[in-house]
């Protein structure tokens, strides 16, 4: 997920990134992999393709960018993971104004229970879009998903999706600006289709349950 308006700041930092020693770099890639998963407004996605671009022209090793990737991304999702496991507690528990609106155990309950029984699909296929990856560690916590099975998959879906965004910034090198470009367009679709998909299950939902009452 990326602001208008940060492109010109983001190359700037890329820019002064690609001089710094290799140690840095790491540090830098695992950062904002972690930054990503606990402030989705970072660019994530534009900082992994630059990645594939410095690979490319040897400013650091396969092994470097995927260590700091996957490291960044676990350390992440373990921070919201145990958000998660706690923010449900502190939500029953604690009296905050307009709690009877925002809170209806009832829906939540149901929400908790689907995510339980779809967790692993949902923790996979979560990350190719940036606008839902964020909340799957946070719902994986609330439900107290078991740990190796949601890290499984969470390194599976982010094991393929970066990797996907590092063979586009190496393989287009100078260039690796267009998978942006892409990525642009990807999320627009998956967006709609997500939506659109929504919007249908609870159209279908409710008419479904009409037909049962009557």
């Amino acid at each position: 997920m990326q602001f208008a308006g940060f492109d010109f700041y983001i190359q700037t930092l890329l820019d002064w990134v690609s001089g710094l020693p290799s140690a840095l770099v790491w540090f830098f890639f695992a950062f904002s992999n972690f930054t990503e998963n606990v402030f989705p407004p970072w660019p994530g996605d534009t900082v992994t393709a630059f990645g594939g671009f410095l690979l490319a022209r040897g400013a650091l090793s396969f092994w470097e960018l995927v260590s700091s990737t996957l490291v960044g991304n676990l350390a992440g999702a373990w921070v919201m993971y145990a958000f998660g496991h706690k923010l449900l507690d502190w939500l029953k528990n604690k009296n905050f104004p307009f709690k009877s609106e925002l809170y209806n155990e009832e829906s939540i309950q149901k929400t908790l229970d689907w995510f339980s029984r779809n967790g692993v699909v949902v923790v996979i296929f979560s990350r190719f879009s940036a606008g839902i990856r964020f909340f799957v560690s946070i719902v994986a916590g609330m439900v107290d998903m078991r740990p190796v099975l949601f890290f499984s998959a969470f390194t599976l879906a982010v094991s393929i999706w970066c990797g996907i965004l590092i063979y586009g910034g190496f393989y287009l090198g100078s260039h690796w600006e267009k998978v942006l470009e892409f990525l642009a367009l990807y999320n627009k679709i998956f967006t709609g289709f997500f939506v659109t998909a929504v919007l249908g299950f609870i159209i279908y939902k409710k008419f479904f349950e009409r037909r049962k009452e009557a």
